[in-house]
């Protein structure tokens, strides 16, 4: 582990002999010696290493390296003459692990655009785009980690099946058991006393509901795992699998919840900028430019405050044309969004207390019967990056909003209980883990920042 590549390209030479494990990416060819590029993904850079060919039994090896070939080498690191690089690897022995033949070794070098490389999505992560992408995304999950455990947050792991559709659009994953060329009925109606759960079951599309369970008892908690929605949505923005994160606080209001959604954006930001310097330059430069000092502005600056009413006015009163019309009671669409965060504003924005038909059930009721204390945090350049919400819980006022949508009460008993025994004013937020990898790298879509995305039509690897 301490030869990790990361270490070495800037460590001084030593005369100690080291092994050096990878996989190759370049290999050039001189008369007396071979130059190899050779990465671990440890790092964006990649060491040189130099073999003498002299030997008889290592040229033979050498015949049979090409890029994408597993090796270990052992040898001095030295000094390198060359310009791009302090150290060199000057080898005495190479173990070839595996071969990757030039002629169906499908990631030679050069550019390969990013549909193809979703084609093959069990090498890609060999390439600087993807191995980059998955350095930032392991930093963000650590951050989002060491944030909340910093502030005391207990970490709870929510259930994957559910019976329940936390945010009621019914765009659900059904999981069962009965045989779908056979499937049981009683008077015409499908039998679930038959399937595995006695009842309909889905792929959960939110861990808030049981989040505050345990905020009810442990105060501050969050969920960070997978989440699911059968949206057929084909864009570059949207996926079938994707994970939250979803902070649950008791005794605490929205204004709360948009303080910890605005100190929370911020750490992770800085923590990458920080941790993440060499791969962020290479998406400055490769995907999109200015997006290190995007994050910076963000941390930097304070968000502004916004209800949505005056949201729509801003919207309404600009002589810019949308291509989706503003008005009160409407939904922003990311146009919107930016509008306000790019040119408006020119900073985040927290947009609040929304029209309720355009809200979840369980966002609490604001007085005017109209609003509820939700909140969605925007950024420029992508729009909504966060939504939360003060929760309902005034048990007279949820039953009733649940009554409004056509929700069964009977699937939400326990929810419901919460509001009988000991509830408290509550809130929280749901940040899209994957949408934020997007925003912190730049690129342009969404499958392109998770390891094996799940869309309409695709679930391969």
């Amino acid at each position: 582990m301490q030869n990790r590549i990361v270490h070495l390209i800037d460590a001084d030479p030593s005369e100690t002999r080291i092994n050096v494990e990878g996989w190759i990416r370049t290999k050039r060819d001189s008369k007396n010696f071979c130059f190899f590029e050779i990465n671990d993904g440890s790092c964006l850079k990649n060491l040189q290493v130099i073999l003498d060919k002299s030997t008889s039994e290592l040229s033979e090896v050498i015949t049979h390296i090409s890029t994408g070939a597993s090796v270990t080498f052992t040898g001095i690191l030295v000094e390198s003459p060359g310009k791009n690089q302090k150290v060199e690897l000057q080898a005495e022995d190479v173990i070839l692990h595996g071969e990757a033949p030039a002629d169906t070794y499908p990631l030679q070098k050069k550019r390969h655009s990013l549909e193809f490389l979703r084609e093959i999505a069990h090498l890609r992560p060999r390439t600087n785009t993807i191995s980059a992408v998955a350095r930032v995304r392991n930093s963000l999950s650590f951050a989002i980690h060491s944030y909340f455990q910093e502030k005391e947050f207990i970490y709870v792991h929510t259930p994957i099946v559910s019976a329940s559709d936390a945010e009621g659009a019914g765009e659900m994953f059904q999981v069962t058991t009965l045989p779908l060329d056979d499937i049981p009925k009683d008077n015409g109606v499908v039998d679930y006393s038959k399937d595995f759960f006695g009842k309909p079951a889905n792929l959960t599309v939110s861990g808030q509901l049981e989040a505050e369970i345990y905020a009810m008892a442990l105060k501050n908690v969050y969920t960070f795992g997978p989440t699911f929605r059968a949206e057929n949505s084909n864009t570059a923005r949207h996926l079938a699998e994707f994970w939250m994160i979803e902070p649950e606080m008791a005794f605490c209001t929205l204004e709360g919840d948009m303080a910890v959604a605005e100190e929370f954006l911020k750490y992770i930001f800085n923590y990458v900028l920080n941790h993440c310097e060499a791969d962020m330059a290479f998406f400055n430069k490769w995907v999109q430019k200015g997006v290190a000092d995007g994050l910076k502005e963000v941390v930097d600056k304070p968000f502004i405050h916004l209800p949505y009413t005056d949201a729509i006015k801003e919207l309404t009163s600009t002589k810019k044309e949308f291509e989706f019309p503003v008005s009160w009671g409407a939904d922003l669409q990311s146009e919107h969004e930016k509008f306000l965060t790019e040119e408006v504003f020119k900073a985040p924005v927290i947009v609040t207390d929304y029209p309720k038909e355009i809200k979840a059930f369980y966002m609490k009721l604001n007085d005017d019967e109209k609003t509820v204390r939700a909140m969605d945090v925007l950024v420029p350049r992508l729009g909504e990056i966060i939504g939360g919400s003060e929760r309902e819980y005034r048990y007279d006022v949820l039953t009733r909003r649940l009554d409004e949508l056509g929700l069964d009460p009977k699937d939400y008993w326990w929810y419901l209980d919460l509001r009988k025994y000991g509830s408290v004013p509550h809130a929280g937020f749901g940040l899209g883990f994957d949408r934020v990898v997007q925003y912190v790298t730049g690129m342009q879509n969404i499958r392109d920042v998770i390891p094996f995305p799940r869309t309409v039509h695709n679930a391969e690897f």
